[in-house]
């Protein structure tokens, strides 16, 4: 199909903030809003922080399987379906959330809750993905995850902001709210999106090639490491903050802040980064960065730890996302969202190990911050295989030259 190079800048914008929207709704105002409240919901007594880890680890869960569900339904067609259905599940649930302090019941509503983000953070991006390739734009892809870290922002604010205003379930009262009318925003422009049916064989199939080779394997491995390694701070960096701060200290809520804060540029950041020194030397650099992040919060215990970690953690693990996205699609430009929601999926999947590790880790006698060392390991693990992922335009020559 002929690539369309006349896109009006404001139709660009308008595209991949509606991307942004809905990530920052269902990431920000879903899952990573978790973070900041936890503290805030153990001192409540809503539960305990083992319980917590578990409610978290009820969320990943679902997350896991929303991506699953996105690789049986990833065409075209089936994404401007589900792309709807699956924020106004994410709106439910978080509504539903604020009514219970069960732990069942909140427990419940956040595997369901992490099932539409799972979806979600496949299907909008993999859909803009091909939206900007038929318009020879790709590289601007990695801009929709800024919204990911103005969510963040504004979890944090929400949090902060509404602190000794709720207590227990109605300190989700901020995020069901604003979910509402910025989901609906979201979902109307991108189901609009004009993107058909693509990669078709002779018969009129979709094609549908090897999800798994040589060049794809050692990428979804560092992606796993790289899913495990960032989530323990993810989710436990400011209980860790109160765990080893006197009360009042201000990195009790600027841990989460400096993350945030972080966050936002970061895709611009590796998008640019990307695209001067090549997707995968960049990842490789990400990488050794996020890892020095978690390790500081490990050998250096207090503020300066807890602050680097937030720094470098927080300028990175979303360029881990989409450099490995780009790299995956390059090396299987025929796949598009199956092979996304295939990385997202595997990414979920070690993003529920670590609450899970952590909660055995911390049940056992273990303290949260030598929890951390296992996303120090994940991360060197990651590292370690992305130097065996060839460059796309290697891997494509090698292949080609050999009749495949």
């Amino acid at each position: 199909m002929t690539a369309q190079t006349s896109t009006p800048p404001k139709e660009l914008v308008t595209v991949l903030a509606a991307g942004a929207v809905v990530l920052l709704v269902v990431h920000g105002l879903g899952r990573f809003i978790y973070t900041p409240l936890l503290p805030y919901l153990v001192d409540d007594g809503q539960f305990s922080a083992a319980n917590g880890a578990a409610v978290a680890t009820w969320n990943y869960l679902g997350y896991l399987m929303g991506a699953m569900l996105a690789i049986r339904w990833y065409r075209i067609n089936q994404i401007r379906t589900l792309l709807p259905v699956a924020l106004a599940m994410h709106v439910i649930t978080t509504l539903a959330i604020t009514q219970t302090d069960n732990l069942t019941l909140i427990s419940v509503s956040r595997w369901l809750n992490g099932i539409a983000n799972g979806m979600v953070f496949v299907h909008a991006p993999a859909l803009i993905l091909e939206w900007l390739v038929l318009r020879n734009r790709a590289s601007k892809s990695g801009l929709v995850y800024i919204g990911v870290g103005l969510g963040l922002l504004l979890s944090s604010g929400l949090v902060t902001g509404s602190a000794n205003l709720l207590e227990g379930a109605g300190r989700w009262w901020p995020a069901a709210l604003l979910s509402i009318p910025l989901a609906w925003w979201g979902a109307l422009k991108l189901i609009r999106l004009d993107v058909p049916e693509v990669h078709r064989d002779t018969t009129g199939k979709p094609t549908t090639t090897r999800l798994l080779d040589r060049a794809s394997v050692p990428l979804f491995l560092s992606y796993a490491g790289a899913g495990l390694g960032y989530i323990l701070p993810m989710t436990f960096l400011p209980l860790l903050a109160k765990l080893e701060l006197p009360a009042g200290h201000w990195l009790l809520d600027g841990t989460w802040l400096i993350v945030a804060l972080c966050t936002i540029p970061a895709p611009w950041i590796w998008n640019r980064l990307g695209a001067k020194i090549g997707d995968l030397s960049a990842l490789k650099l990400n990488f050794l960065i996020q890892l020095l992040g978690v390790l500081a919060a490990v050998i250096l215990p207090g503020g300066t730890g807890l602050v680097l970690c937030a720094l470098l953690v927080g300028n990175t693990f979303l360029g881990t996302v989409l450099l490995t996205q780009r790299i995956g699609r390059a090396l299987h430009p025929h796949q598009g969202p199956r092979l996304s929601a295939a990385m997202v999926a595997l990414y979920g999947f070690t993003q529920m190990v670590g609450p899970w590790l952590t909660k055995q880790w911390l049940d056992g006698g273990g303290t949260l911050v030598s929890a951390f060392g296992i996303g120090v390991a994940a991360l060197a693990f990651g590292l370690v295989f992305v130097f065996f992922v060839p460059r796309p335009e290697d891997w494509h020559a090698s292949n080609s030259g050999a009749g495949s």
